[in-house]
């Protein structure tokens, strides 16, 4: 691999554990009423449900793209029951799944090699799509999460919800 080469990795795994430092700020600041809250109009849903969904979510594209490839699968979380610590833990699990994930592309030319569970097929498997794909899945549940805050009567302090934006601050707690 060429030096520019290791270079665009090193920038895929920051921007990707920058995610993951937002996606852990928010579930380390949701008041604990929220947490079990219905989602209005899918009362059978929560915010619990959606954050959990997020791990859960990886784990799946984990199993689906890596696991023939030597790549460990995370433990789903149960969406039902799962708590803020719980799921602080899980997403550092399938952080390093999706970490390494995104070096098995960058190590086979970019792209993440064909799979046998990969059936879905829309999707593209080059580093780009992937690190995009995986960054805006998420980027969608947490602002679900915070509309949901505010339509509930829990609306987060702006130190949550501008802190989310703050990717230069996540950036440097994601490095400690």
């Amino acid at each position: 691999m060429t030096h520019s080469a290791l270079d665009q990795q090193d920038f895929l795994l920051a921007a990707w554990r920058t995610n993951n430092r937002v996606s852990i700020f928010l579930v380390e600041h949701l008041p604990e009423e929220l947490w079990g809250a219905a989602v209005p109009g899918a009362p059978r849903r929560t915010v619990r449900m959606i954050a959990g969904h997020i791990h859960n979510a990886r784990c799946t594209w984990i199993k689906s793209l890596g696991k023939e490839h030597g790549i460990a699968v995370p433990r789903p979380v149960n969406r039902h029951k799962v708590g803020p610590k719980e799921l602080i833990t899980a997403l550092g699990h399938s952080s390093r799944g999706i970490i390494s994930l995104l070096r098995l592309a960058c190590d086979q030319g970019g792209v993440i090699p064909a799979s046998s569970s990969y059936v879905w097929r829309n999707l593209p498997l080059d580093v780009g799509h992937v690190l995009t794909y995986f960054v805006a899945h998420e980027g969608h549940h947490r602002g679900q999460i915070v509309m949901l805050a505010r339509q509930l009567g829990y609306r987060l302090p702006v130190e949550v919800t501008g802190g989310l934006w703050h990717f230069s601050k996540r950036a440097r707690e994601s490095r400690s």
